[in-house]
């Protein structure tokens, strides 16, 4: 017996996905022919645009910051256990 309930539309996901930013998806809505309507989202997808880009500046500073203090425990590692055969560990000079 079939489901009287119809089948789950497969664009519903991509519509709550674009939805709120304000992009159509393409194909599904038609485009605006208003200046006034195209500027202000051009000025929207900008102030996203700058909001990524800040936030992938954070993201590499984050990168750094933990490179150095893995470099830095390394440094600290090999000093707190230097090499066998280095001269000031070796009792036969």
């Amino acid at each position: 017996m079939a489901d009287p309930k119809t089948p789950p539309d497969p664009f519903e996901m991509f519509r709550r996905l674009w939805g709120p930013l304000g992009v159509p998806v393409p194909g599904m809505a038609m485009p605006t022919l208003d200046p006034n309507e195209i500027e202000r989202r051009i000025q929207e997808l900008k102030s996203v645009e700058g909001w990524l880009n800040m936030n992938l500046n954070v993201l590499r500073m984050s990168i750094q910051g933990l490179e150095m203090q893995k470099a830095g425990l390394k440094a600290m590692q090999q000093a707190m256990n230097p090499p066998k055969n280095s001269p000031k560990n070796d009792p036969e000079k």
